[in-house]
C-alpha cells in the first residue's frame, strides 16, 4: 500500500524585518529544510530549536531564496547548531559575503551580520529532496541576482522569498536588483504555474496564484 506523502510547512516570523522563516518537513521520516533562517537573538533562535525538538525533526539543509540580510540573519546559528550546509543561488554569494556591509546600509548593529557562505550552489531545475517528497528550484533573479523558488509540485505550494508577495512584488532598489528581470521571473517563471498552487512568501501572507493573477496591480 503506497502510503500518503506529506509536506508539512511550519512558518516563523523572525527579527525587525517581519521575514516568514519555514521549516519544510516530511511527517514520516521526520526529515526537514529550514528556509531563510532570520532569527536574530536567543528568543528566536528558541523559538525555532524549541519546534525541531517537539516535533523531532532531522535538519538536513538550510535552503535560501536568496542572501539579503533579514533573510540569512540565523544562517550561521543553523548551520553551526545542526551541522548542516546551505543552499542557495550561487549568484548571490556576494551578497553573502557581504553581509556586514548590508547591515551597516541599514543602520543595523549588534545582530549577526557575519559572512555566510553558501556551501551548495542551487540552479534551476535542482531537486531538494525532504524525505521522499522533492522540492523543485526554479530560478527567478530580479529581486537579487541568485533569487530562487522553492515549487512542490505534488502538494502545489511554492516558496518565493521576495519575488512576489500578496498584491505586491519584490523590492529592485537594492545592489544585484533588477525591475524588468523581475518581472518577466514573475510572467514566466511563477504565474505559468498552476492557478490553485500556493505562494508561500518571504513577508507578509500568503496567496495563491490565481489571485495575483488576477488582481496584483504591479503584474497586470
Amino acid at each position: 500500500i503506497k502510503r500518503h506523502i506529506m509536506l508539512r510547512i511550519s512558518q516563523f516570523v523572525f527579527n525587525m524585518f517581519g521575514v516568514n522563516t519555514y521549516i519544510v518537513w516530511d511527517e514520516d521520516s521526520r526529515d526537514a529544510v529550514v528556509v531563510d533562517p532570520g532569527m536574530t537573538d536567543a528568543r528566536e533562535e528558541r523559538a525555532l530549536d524549541g519546534f525541531i525538538d517537539k516535533n523531532n525533526l532531522k535538519i538536513a539543509q538550510i535552503v535560501n531564496t536568496h542572501m539579503h540580510l533579514d533573510h540569512c540573519f540565523g544562517a550561521n546559528y543553523v548551520k553551526r547548531n545542526y551541522k548542516v550546509q546551505l543552499g542557495s543561488g550561487y549568484a548571490d554569494s556576494p551578497l553573502a559575503e557581504a553581509l556586514p556591509a548590508q547591515a551597516s546600509r541599514f543602520g543595523i548593529h549588534g545582530v549577526q551580520a557575519q559572512p555566510v557562505t553558501i556551501d551548495i550552489s542551487l540552479h534551476d531545475g535542482d531537486i531538494i529532496k525532504v524525505g521522499d517528497s522533492s522540492l523543485e528550484v526554479i530560478s527567478v533573479p530580479g529581486h537579487s541576482p541568485g533569487s530562487i523558488a522553492l515549487y512542490c509540485k505534488a502538494q502545489k505550494f511554492v516558496i518565493v522569498g521576495d519575488v512576489l508577495f500578496e498584491g505586491s512584488i519584490g523590492r529592485t532598489d537594492l545592489p544585484g536588483g533588477n525591475h524588468r528581470q523581475l518581472i518577466e521571473s514573475i510572467k514566466g517563471r511563477l504565474l505559468t504555474l498552476p492557478d490553485d498552487t500556493v505562494v508561500f512568501p518571504g513577508h507578509g501572507p500568503s496567496t495563491t496564484i490565481k489571485q495575483e493573477q488576477q488582481s496584483n496591480p504591479y503584474i497586470l
